[in-house]
């Protein structure tokens, strides 16, 4: 019975609560519904808050009581979870009401809405550049304020989800066995985050990419590349020392200084053929050019042949007399 009882307080109780908030909804009376509205703040009913300062805020504009509506809807909409709205709202406060002793707090909670609202790192970062934005902000108007002090590890936060995404798609391309790619991106992460904690994983996938790009390099390419694979375990090996990536340089290293002495061998085989083919090429064109002399000298000896012949049969012709007259004897 008792059971019942409570469930059937319980129902009153709220159904109260229901038709104050419909009344407040439906009135004129900007103080009731201001009432009602705080009393919804104070009982964390959020939502049934934000409906009443939304209906009472025309009717409060231009009174003192506006600014404690803006204030107390966007800690409302924080605690909803609204952080985008609610860091506009903070944001509106803090610009609206320069002379207010409430304006720090307000723009410190404009820039926690926008730290809120960062998104996951493998989702788009335009969020998480704002507000490593505000709070820099925050940090530079107050820098002596109680609530500057966890603003440093805030953006420290925020900077890490943007190297962390950027690390990730650079780290993709050599995944996808994009070698050269992925060396720009990854040394480009070093450039965009001097300061990464990333660093010694960004060097071995660095490492990594031009071990490989240096190992499956072609011909022209191939030398320089891997002198510039050996240089960079070096690097590694010099700032990580005693790590599991030192230790993987100096693997990596052994293999690039072998492929270095057969990539040696190789150039000399090619370098002997190219000269030995140089060689017989010249021969050739020695033997064919000697060959063309020949048959010019021929031709030469063939045409002088003609042209005696032909001054011969030329002098013969003048020489001979022209036949003696001939004439018909009539019978």
């Amino acid at each position: 019975m008792k059971k019942y009882i409570l469930i059937l307080v319980a129902v009153i109780v709220v159904s109260a609560c229901r038709s104050q908030q419909d009344m407040a909804m439906k009135s004129a009376d900007k103080n009731f519904i201001l009432k009602v509205a705080n009393e919804k703040f104070a009982n964390k009913k959020w939502a049934d808050a934000l409906a009443l300062y939304e209906r009472v805020t025309n009717l409060v504009a231009g009174t003192d009581d506006l600014a404690n509506v803006i204030f107390n809807s966007a800690y409302a909409n924080y605690y909803d979870k609204n952080y985008k709205l609610a860091g506009h709202q903070f944001k509106n406060f803090a610009v609206s009401f320069p002379k207010e002793p409430r304006k720090e707090e307000a723009a410190y909670m404009s820039a926690l809405c926008y730290y809120e609202g960062s998104m996951d790192y493998n989702l788009d970062q335009t969020s998480t550049e704002l507000a490593i934005n505000e709070l820099q902000d925050f940090l530079n108007n107050y820098p002596d304020s109680e609530r500057s002090k966890n603003i440093g590890q805030l953006i420290d936060e925020l900077t890490y989800k943007l190297e962390f995404k950027a690390y990730q798609n650079a780290s993709q391309y050599y995944k996808m066995g994009s070698y050269k790619a992925a060396n720009v991106a990854l040394e480009n992460v070093l450039n965009d985050f001097p300061s990464t904690k990333l660093r010694p994983k960004i060097y071995d996938y660095i490492m990594k990419s031009r071990y490989e790009l240096a190992v499956n390099s072609v011909y022209e390419l191939k030398k320089e590349r891997l002198e510039n694979a050996v240089a960079f375990t070096k690097t590694v090996e010099k700032e990580l020392p005693d790590s599991e990536y030192s230790k993987t340089a100096l693997d990596l290293r052994d293999k690039l200084v072998k492929e270095q002495a057969n990539f040696a061998k190789l150039q000399q085989d090619i370098e002997a053929r190219r000269t030995a083919f140089t060689a017989k090429q010249k021969r050739e064109e020695e033997r064919l050019a000697e060959k063309n002399m020949t048959q010019q000298q021929l031709n030469k000896q063939e045409d002088d042949q003609k042209a005696a012949e032909q001054i011969q049969r030329d002098s013969a012709a003048l020489a001979t007399p022209p036949p003696a007259a001939v004439f018909d004897i009539k019978k």
